[in-house]
């Protein structure tokens, strides 16, 4: 595992995890940036056929004109102060994708820092989750040989990195 600050579009893996919504409609951030990249019609015909995402769960697109094979759509959950069930959901989607990546024997994959944009999940609490989840899957067994955390910013990097050291 690795944390990196800057472009997840860009990073060579073959995953590369969205921060979507629930409609996977393209938004701002890194769903927008990966809808960009990605070829936006091509990904949102793509998305249109998957008919949407619920909180908490991961469907997967082509990555179409990303370095990556895949589009792991994730949406992670809006934070509502802590007691809406928010951990749960944003570890749901970790763990998801985790076990996605390895049913498809993909050996590389990148997250984005779910839910920590403009759902407003603090970074701080989603980092140490993440990492868990992560480690937890890496743990039973996996395809996956390298997980990148792509981070935004360093002030987002700087919870990740002493979780990994």
């Amino acid at each position: 595992m690795e944390v990196v600050v800057g472009d997840i579009t860009r990073l060579k893996v073959e995953v590369v995890v969205n921060a979507a919504n629930q409609q996977l409609a393209g938004g701002g951030g890194v769903d927008g940036a990966i809808h960009r990249a990605a070829g936006y019609e091509q990904l949102q015909q793509a998305c249109r056929k998957l008919g949407g995402c619920p909180t908490g769960q991961v469907v997967v697109t082509p990555a179409f004109n990303l370095s990556a094979r895949y589009i792991f759509h994730a949406v992670g959950p809006i934070w509502r102060g802590g007691g809406s069930g928010e951990q749960a959901l944003l570890a749901s989607c970790y763990r998801q994708a985790m076990v996605l990546a390895n049913e498809l024997g993909v050996s590389s994959i990148a997250f984005p820092a779910i839910s920590c944009g403009v759902y407003g999940y603090p970074s701080e609490l989603a980092a140490p989750l993440a990492v868990f989840e992560v480690q937890k899957q890496l743990d039973q067994g996996s395809s996956l040989q390298h997980v990148i955390f792509c981070c935004f910013d360093e002030v987002i990097a700087g919870y990740y990195r002493p979780l990994l050291a």
